[in-house]
């Protein structure tokens, strides 16, 4: 009787480290800044911008359509941009989004109203580009991003995608980045991005 009592008891204490754990590991990353040198903040509007290839221009991430109804995800001018909020998977105390964090990425823009798509990008082969895009209509905690420093430049970040439906797949994130047409893609080269609050 003593064991079983002790044996739930280490069951009950080992299932509250493990849940507990994560959320002080991510305590301890470091905060992603924004364009001005601020922590990037949970629910909170920002624009992701780019510097173009020539660096002539900043280019911004929108959506194939401003009205979010199956909307893929691209690169383009920085007035067709649209606002994103990032959700972390798990909470922190201080609303911060740190680098290395699982998140979810949402478009901040109207909505299409048919039932079951949402603004949460996610990852999909596309039937009109080759390979494999970002899009929109992600289900929550199923489509996770995270936010990297770029290699050793502390100006910029790169996104990453991170499938992942637990407990049956704990796979590797992948860079994403900006195939030939513009469309945001995973397994590209790193687009080197930074987060510009949306006032």
């Amino acid at each position: 009787m003593k064991i079983t009592k002790f044996l739930g008891l280490s069951f009950l204490l080992f299932a509250f480290a493990a849940t507990s754990f994560p959320v002080a590991v991510h305590a301890d990353d470091p905060a992603v800044l924004d364009l001005f040198g601020n922590e990037v903040q949970a629910g909170a509007r920002y624009v992701i911008v780019a510097p173009s290839t020539d660096n002539t221009t900043t280019l911004a991430v929108t959506a194939t359509s401003k009205i979010i109804c199956n909307s893929d995800v691209i690169l383009s001018t920085l007035n067709e941009s649209l606002p994103i909020i990032f959700s972390p998977v798990i909470k922190s105390k201080d609303g911060v989004i740190r680098e290395g964090t699982y998140l979810n990425v949402n478009f901040d823009a109207p909505i299409c109203l048919m039932v079951g798509v949402t603004t949460t990008w996610m990852v999909e082969l596309s039937p009109t580009t080759e390979g494999y895009i970002v899009t929109t209509g992600g289900v929550d905690r199923l489509n996770q991003f995270k936010i990297t420093k770029f290699g050793g430049d502390n100006r910029f970040y790169q996104l990453s995608f991170c499938p992942k439906s637990e407990p049956f797949c704990e796979c590797s994130c992948v860079p994403v980045g900006v195939n030939s047409e513009q469309y945001l893609a995973p397994n590209v080269d790193p687009l080197l991005v930074m987060f510009e609050p949306d006032a």
